[in-house]
């Protein structure tokens, strides 16, 4: 069985340098998308495409119908901010992608991509996380915006570490002004200013795409594809986008005019499409701090001023987006990408609606409220993922539902098919190989059975244990194989390594 893939990107910048991060329309995430799928289904796909644009061929440029017809100012509020006639486009549009479409997403931030090179040789350690606070210097950058820890960054290298130390003196001292709000934040500033004392040099601020390939490739091992080839939107002579990906080890990689390749031209619709709205949400949370007040950022009220076309337009786009194709590395993405969470956030959000109706009885006042706790619930389901890696290593791929992990047991892709491990009233004695945690936060247990590795799921009682052997064993106090006593008494959950 053959796949066909295509590749395009948008917010590209060969070179991430002064001017490139103080511009006005600078944004900082370097988004991709892929579109693939079965040579069997391509005449249905292509044909289904072709007469979309023939329907929209007004829009055109140059012959083709490309991502600039597609303006941030259309979702200035959302899908809220559309009327009948855009709203018939995005909707064709989006009715393209169907289960037989694989589509998968990267997202990066050029900022991090800096940083990682200032603190490449900064590890954690049992007394700091050393992701979580690359993060949080990014994340800073990219919300403050200081201006003299930017210039250092390109003018002064030398005197980095002590301009960050200086800006985040000053902002804990801000912070002080609204410490509820602040106070996460004025924690991991205060670690990091333990953590840091000094940066490498850079080596280049040559953008890398090796990251959007990295991603794919890992799809690639999760769903069993061997047999495929990938088109890459041609750039230039110097081919760098293609080169990366042979890089990873892609194979069968070649360039394309996207006038000939219909993929390509989905693949730069659909990225635009998502970029662009994830600009404008990025925007409209985007709290001014010129002032010195501190105050929480939400969404105005016209987000929520939908009538149902508009909400099925979100329900149509978290379908394609977070229903079909349920792999984990569907979406990939650096450490910081809470542009990204805010986005899938806003879908997840929109979609538990049954109708605009629903949303009106609620409220419109309140749902920005109501988003704000949903995008802070993801984004700390993030910081948890972050603080807790698992990276998954496909030792056997036997069929497309499960894999053996390093103990040899076998592993579902979607961790709910597992079953519980049984726990009794009083104790529970295992003998447990190891403890791990799948998407959705879900606690698994690999335990030996008649000297046979059996994995299970864990009650979800027990995902803060979970979480937090998993965090230990990242910092190199790894408890297992031991014996391991669970208890449940009186109606309530207790854990003991033995």
């Amino acid at each position: 069985m053959k796949y066909s893939f295509f590749y395009d990107e948008t917010e590209h910048s060969r070179k991430i340098s002064y001017k490139t991060i103080t511009a006005s329309n600078y944004y900082d995430n370097f988004v991709t998308a892929i579109v693939g799928w079965n040579v069997d289904k391509e005449r249905r796909i292509t044909d289904r495409y072709l007469a979309f644009e023939e329907k929209y061929g007004y829009r055109k440029k140059n012959g083709e119908l490309k991502s600039q017809t597609i303006n941030i100012k259309d979702f200035s509020l959302g899908f809220a901010s559309l009327n009948n006639n855009k709203i018939g486009f995005y909707e064709d549009f989006i009715s393209l992608f169907d289960e037989d479409i694989i589509l998968y997403f990267s997202v990066s931030s050029k900022i991090e991509y800096i940083i990682d090179q200032l603190f490449t040789n900064y590890h954690s350690s049992a007394f700091i996380d050393a992701d979580y606070a690359k993060y949080s210097i990014v994340k800073a950058i990219n919300i403050y915006r200081p201006q003299k820890l930017i210039e250092a960054l390109y003018k002064e290298p030398s005197t980095f570490v002590d301009e960050l130390r200086f800006f985040l003196k000053g902002r804990i001292e801000e912070n002080k002004k609204n410490k509820v709000l602040k106070e996460h934040e004025n924690k991991a500033f205060e670690e990091i200013l333990l953590f840091i004392d000094d940066a490498e040099i850079l080596q280049t601020f040559d953008w890398s795409y090796l990251a959007s390939f990295i991603g794919f490739q890992k799809l690639l091992k999760e769903m069993g594809i061997d047999n495929y080839s990938v088109i890459v939107d041609r750039e230039g002579d110097k081919a760098i986008t293609a080169e990366s990906a042979r890089y990873v080890g892609l194979v069968n990689v070649e360039e394309g005019d996207s006038k000939k390749y219909v993929g390509i031209r989905m693949a730069d619709m659909i990225v635009g499409m998502v970029s662009r709205f994830m600009q404008s949400l990025s925007s409209a949370l985007r709290c001014d701090y010129s002032n010195g007040e501190i105050n929480k950022t939400l969404l105005e009220p016209g987000w929520f001023e939908l009538n149902q076309r508009q909400l099925n337009l979100y329900k149509m786009l978290y379908k394609v987006i977070c229903v079909d194709n349920k792999y984990w590395y569907k979406v990939y993405a650096g450490r910081y990408s809470d542009d990204l969470v805010a986005f899938i956030s806003l879908l997840d959000f929109m979609n538990h609606f049954a109708d605009v109706d629903e949303i009106r009885r609620e409220g419109i006042e309140i749902q920005p409220e109501y988003y704000n706790a949903r995008v802070c619930a993801h984004l700390q389901e993030r910081y948890m993922i972050m603080g807790n890696k698992l990276p998954v290593d496909f030792i056997t791929v036997d069929d497309n539902d499960f894999f053996l992990n390093k103990k040899g047991a076998k592993v579902y892709k979607d961790a709910e098919k597992h079953r519980l491990l049984p726990i009794h009233e009083g104790q529970n004695r295992y003998n447990v190989l190891s403890v791990g945690v799948a998407n959705k936060g879900i606690p698994l247990i690999t335990v030996a059975e008649k000297d046979n590795p059996v994995c299970y799921r864990l009650p979800d009682e027990y995902g803060d244990w979970a979480m937090t052997v998993v965090g230990m064993a990242n910092l190199g106090e790894n408890f297992f194989p031991a014996e391991v006593i669970f208890s449940f008494m009186s109606g309530k959950y207790y854990v003991d390594i033995i």
